[in-house]
């Protein structure tokens, strides 16, 4: 995507500082991520696993997507980066939309709302994956401008009005069953252990990856 496209349509505080022709990359992680990234990280890195398993073996891979790039200057902002505002340092949703990635849903997308005064949080459909993915981080070059880049619309899988509604309502009332990611028919999904994973609290979350005892020793170091 162009940077551009993602600040014409957010208020000054939350653009990005680069110019408009700037290219950057949305990188999303997708149901295989587990087992085919997370597990095997895990494995080979356990001793140097201090913090999120994910956020670090996310990390760990864009590194070395930097490093395919040596003559490039290559920046990173991660999905849980905040300023010191506490404002996040990109808008993750947005930025997947305008990219043409997923669409993201949102209140405005629904003609007649039902919702009145309650506050609604928008989500984004992939139209392989559904809500079965996570955006996990934006790549940037600053030194490559593509002025002639042409922007793709994201696909609208989630095109009526009902199912609109369904979807806001699932994500926003009920997020914790999942239902909203099966909105669309999908191509595949988290496995049983990924969606244990991450239905269990954070916190408890390297014991299921074996991580305890090694993670608190990590820690003191």
């Amino acid at each position: 995507m162009k940077v551009g496209w993602y600040n014409a349509i957010l208020q000054p505080g939350f653009h990005l500082p680069y110019p408009d022709d700037t290219l950057a990359f949305v990188v999303l992680s997708t149901p295989s991520m587990f087992d085919k990234a997370l597990k095997p990280f895990v494995n080979k890195e356990r001793l140097k696993i201090i913090r999120d398993p994910v956020d670090q073996c996310v990390s760990h891979h864009l590194s070395h997507v930097k490093e395919k790039f040596p003559d490039q200057k290559v920046d990173v902002i991660f999905d849980y980066e905040i300023l010191p505002s506490r404002k996040p340092k990109f808008l993750a949703q947005t930025a997947a939309h305008v990219a043409g990635a997923a669409y993201y849903y949102q209140r405005k997308d629904v003609k007649l709302d039902p919702w009145e005064k309650k506050k609604i949080y928008g989500v984004c459909i992939h139209p392989k994956y559904g809500g079965w993915f996570a955006i996990r981080g934006l790549l940037l070059f600053p030194d490559i401008q593509v002025p002639f880049l042409e922007q793709s619309a994201p696909v609208d899988c989630v095109s009526t009005e009902e199912k609109r509604i369904e979807l806001l309502e699932l994500f926003n009332f009920h997020w914790q069953d999942g239902r909203y990611r099966d909105i669309i028919e999908v191509k595949e999904r988290y496995s049983e252990e990924q969606k244990a994973y991450f239905a269990t609290p954070p916190s408890e979350r390297f014991q299921l990856l074996g991580l305890t005892q090694e993670a608190q020793r990590g820690t003191f170091h």
